[in-house]
């Protein structure tokens, strides 16, 4: 071999193992530095942290709503958002204790149902009311007993009555049966419930908040209408006042969302008796127009309302709460209390509207 082409052969070799340097190069330079688009692909963790941070400052966002809403609407509010698949709650007057009014009859049905979870009740057990157990206010199952004198109806259609209808005398009914208010208080501590309270029942929880000593023919027509017309004006802003300020049905917003959480995890009842009593919740008619009109349409809904009585230009106890559940699942318990305002109807619907709208729109 001559030196010529011994330099060639050295040369070309020279140049071939360069190349192969430089495409090595450029690969280990490609696979250390990927793309943007594939950074969380390639990095689960960061992934975890990215929707960590969007879901609290879509909590962040939420409460910011929500304060906005409560701090604009005339009287005393309490709201309260819990998420339950993610244990964080947000509000205001969180811990004050407001009138629960109808929201009171889930209590009513929690001890029921955890009586027949006991086999000391049986839905199909048969309950007879008579005149003399008619209540006051929104009672639909009265005209079946004026009507027949008496009627006797099984604990699950007097139930479906009291949550879904929001049915006085039905509920009143069942609260004989099961025992009476002490019954329900007790339900109420043993499950460790926080601050729920459970009045009398409605015919003295009604009368003693409009300033009357109950008599049953009250329940006649509109006669407990007229008595309480015919008290001076003061004696029942006393009396409404007293109601107001120490309720004697009171429960907290933290407290009630709390217990909605526990009664989807069926953490209260058993599954049939917790499945029972959030499907009457999907059913219910009342309040068509307040947290249900904000939710929107590809979401689930149960809820409770409660309606209390008015002295112009305040009216009180007006409540609704519930369950939203997304279509991805998650659900959160909300709850809008009214101890008492000035505000229209319209703009008290409005403000519920405006609350599960918000829950909707920073779901996350």
């Amino acid at each position: 071999m001559n030196m010529v082409r011994y330099w060639a052969i050295i040369f070309t070799v020279s140049m071939l193992l360069g190349a192969c340097a430089s495409t090595g190069n450029k690969l280990d330079s490609s696979h250390s530095q990927p793309s943007k688009s594939g950074d969380n692909l390639s990095n689960p963790l960061q992934v975890k942290r990215d929707i960590a941070a969007e879901r609290r400052a879509a909590k962040a966002a939420l409460e910011s709503d929500i304060h906005e809403l409560w701090r604009k609407f005339p009287g005393k509010t309490g709201i309260a958002v819990r998420r339950i698949d993610g244990d964080w709650t947000i509000g205001r007057r969180l811990n004050d204790l407001f009138p629960q009014q109808s929201v009171s009859k889930i209590w009513v049905a929690m001890t029921i149902l955890d009586q027949v979870d006991k086999r000391q009740l049986s839905l199909a057990q048969p309950v007879k009311i008579t005149k003399k157990d008619l209540a006051v206010f929104h009672q639909p199952i009265r005209a079946d007993i004026l009507r027949n004198g008496e009627v006797t109806e099984s604990i699950r259609s007097l139930m479906e009555r009291a949550i879904i209808k929001s049915d006085n005398t039905a509920n009143d009914s069942l609260l004989r049966t099961v025992g009476g208010p002490q019954a329900v208080r007790r339900f109420i501590a043993k499950k460790r419930l926080g601050r729920i309270r459970f009045g009398p029942g409605e015919r003295l929880l009604q009368s003693g908040i409009a300033g009357i000593e109950w008599r049953q023919e009250y329940s006649e027509g509109r006669k407990f209408y007229t008595a309480r017309a015919n008290l001076p004006r003061e004696e029942r802003k006393r009396a409404l006042d007293k109601y107001l300020a120490n309720p004697v049905d009171g429960a907290t917003p933290d407290a009630l969302v709390n217990a909605l959480d526990r009664l989807s995890k069926y953490d209260l009842l058993t599954s049939a008796s917790s499945k029972l009593l959030l499907n009457l919740m999907t059913r219910v008619t009342s309040g068509p127009r307040r947290l249900k009109a904000g939710v929107p349409a590809q979401w689930q809904f149960l809820h409770k309302t409660g309606t209390g009585q008015d002295l112009p230009p305040v009216s009180t106890g007006y409540n609704d709460i519930g369950i939203m559940t997304a279509p991805d699942g998650t659900r959160y318990a909300v709850a809008v209390l009214l101890a008492d305002t000035t505000a229209s109807v319209p703009e008290r619907m409005r403000l519920m509207q405006s609350v599960a709208r918000a829950v909707a729109r920073h779901h996350r």
